[in-house]
């Protein structure tokens, strides 16, 4: 009986683990990073890479940004929502 109380527990463990976190790191062509909870799509003109959580990036090119409260991305030194 014991055993048998473990495995909803246990399934709802497995099911944490399989569910990665979609965290990104996002760049644009001034040099602007910034990290993102989540994968958007980006409109075209924003023009920006996206890359894994664990990207190293490059200090000489790029620079870390806060993300806007709100969807968006940096361009010109501004955050532009969509």
């Amino acid at each position: 009986m014991k055993y048998l109380a473990t495995i909803p527990l246990t399934a709802v463990g497995l099911l944490a683990l399989t569910t990665g976190a979609s965290a990104a790191i996002v760049c644009n062509p001034d040099g602007d990073c910034w990290r993102v909870k989540e994968r958007l799509v980006y409109p075209p003109q924003a023009r920006v890479e996206i890359y894994e959580d664990d990207w190293v990036i490059d200090t000489k090119k790029y620079r870390w940004r806060e993300a806007g409260s709100r969807r968006g991305y940096w361009r010109g030194g501004v955050w532009v929502t969509f």
